[in-house]
């Protein structure tokens, strides 16, 4: 009667004494049944003596017996979580790879006993062992497994830091019947039972990536930090912004082509949206450079192929995909026609509808985020609720008038009075 187990350092058969323990192999042929040790992790891994495994929660704690398994599944009467262990003199710890039932103390009256967890013994002639836990098989195939698992590191308290699990589980033999109210799973769990947070069994941290995929990396994480700068300076409405796909970026233009030129040029590619030529805000000289916004993207893909290097106004005109953003902005535009944009009535953010601007006091939207606001009502008409200004020369105005030099300290005697 043998087990075999898939780990993350290899397989490991183990066969078991079921003529000598067949409560314990019983127990262990239906947990395995159930998928109850699949991706359980080796929670305590000590060199030259025991690794175990068999606690769901990889805290040294849990587990439990098949029977209280089948009754927490089922929902009915409370039997024990532990059975008794089967010591046998004639089994002991005497050969590496043994495999032996842990044995639950007993905690505030309430009997101990075997769950489900078990350990595999790493060394030979292991005295201190016998007569504590029931030991019940021995490893007949995966000896450089053991040897494998003997070798990880180690925190303070025997716990892998790189997690070994169990991947799989195969019975190749079982005689026992399936307890009343045994289940089997449709399939095997995908997600381990603990919450770990050490290196994954199938995690390399010592793996290097190639040259230009590190180098690809490097830039993207590079992206990722300069564009959550620019949200915080408010040059970018968000972070994770994406460029449209269907804008055209020209330059190379010549100063006296016009809007309606390269309109009439490119719609023969497609309906167009908008063609804007930036122009210099103070002077309206042109820049030399255009965008164009295409209503659907086959149509600007299309442009793209088409109009690279042609000729227009004697000028050798370069186009592009547009990488800017700033036509996702709400409240500026670079036509110097049209100065500020007008806030929209529906909300929106960022040239989102769904999106809305993060207000810190009530009121705020409609004080255009200039000043400050009280964060409680104010009744209106009070005189405390008038303001003051402040002139370009430093000095307060009050009704239009400007308030005298205060005198010093000296010229504030009193004058005698006049005879």
């Amino acid at each position: 009667m043998s087990v075999l187990f898939e780990t993350s350092l290899g397989d490991i058969v183990i066969d078991l004494e079921v003529d000598l323990c067949p409560k314990t192999s019983e127990n262990f042929l239906k947990l395995c049944k159930v998928y109850y040790y699949n991706l359980n992790a080796f929670f305590n891994v000590s060199k030259d003596f025991l690794a175990q495994i068999g606690d769901p929660t990889a805290t040294g704690t849990g587990g439990e017996s098949i029977w209280s398994y089948i009754a927490s599944q089922s929902e009915r009467t409370s039997i024990p979580r532990y059975f008794t262990p089967e010591l046998t003199p004639k089994l002991k710890h005497t050969h590496r790879g043994t495999v032996s039932m842990a044995v639950a103390p007993s905690v505030n009256g309430s009997a101990g006993g075997c769950g489900s967890q078990f350990f595999i013994t790493l060394a030979d002639n292991i005295e201190y062992l016998d007569g504590k836990h029931a030991a019940f098989g021995h490893v007949v195939e995966g000896l450089d497994t053991l040897n494998k698992l003997n070798e990880v590191f180690t925190d303070q308290d025997g716990r892998p830091f790189k997690d070994v699990r169990i991947r799989h589980v195969v019975i190749l033999d079982d005689p026992f019947p399936d307890p009343e109210g045994l289940v089997k799973p449709p399939s095997s769990p995908t997600r381990p039972p603990d919450n770990s947070t050490r290196i994954a069994e199938d995690e390399d941290p010592l793996a290097t990536l190639p040259e230009e995929e590190e180098e690809r990396e490097r830039r993207k994480r590079a992206a990722e930090a300069s564009a959550l700068t620019l949200e915080m300076v408010g040059d970018l409405p968000f972070a994770n912004v994406r460029p449209p796909e269907n804008v055209l970026f020209v330059c190379k233009l010549n100063p006296v082509t016009r809007d309606e030129d390269l309109e009439l040029i490119f719609s023969r590619f497609g309906t167009i949206m908008s063609c804007q030529v930036i122009r210099d805000k103070k002077t309206g000289d042109s820049l030399q450079y255009a965008f164009i916004e295409f209503d659907k993207r086959e149509d600007a893909e299309q442009a793209y192929f088409k109009m690279q290097n042609v000729l227009i106004d004697d000028r050798r005109i370069w186009v592009d995909f547009s990488q800017s953003v700033a036509r996702l902005n709400t409240t500026w535009s670079n036509n110097p026609k049209m100065g500020l944009r007008r806030q929209r009535d529906n909300g929106g953010y960022g040239g989102r509808e769904d999106l809305e601007a993060t207000r810190r006091y009530r009121g705020e939207e409609g004080r255009g985020g200039r000043e400050y606001d009280m964060v409680f009502d104010v009744p209106h008409g009070g005189g405390s609720g008038r303001r003051r200004k402040r002139s370009r020369s430093g000095y307060r105005e009050r009704d239009g008038e400007r308030p005298r030099r205060s005198r010093s300290p000296r010229d504030r005697r009193p004058r005698s009075p006049r005879r």
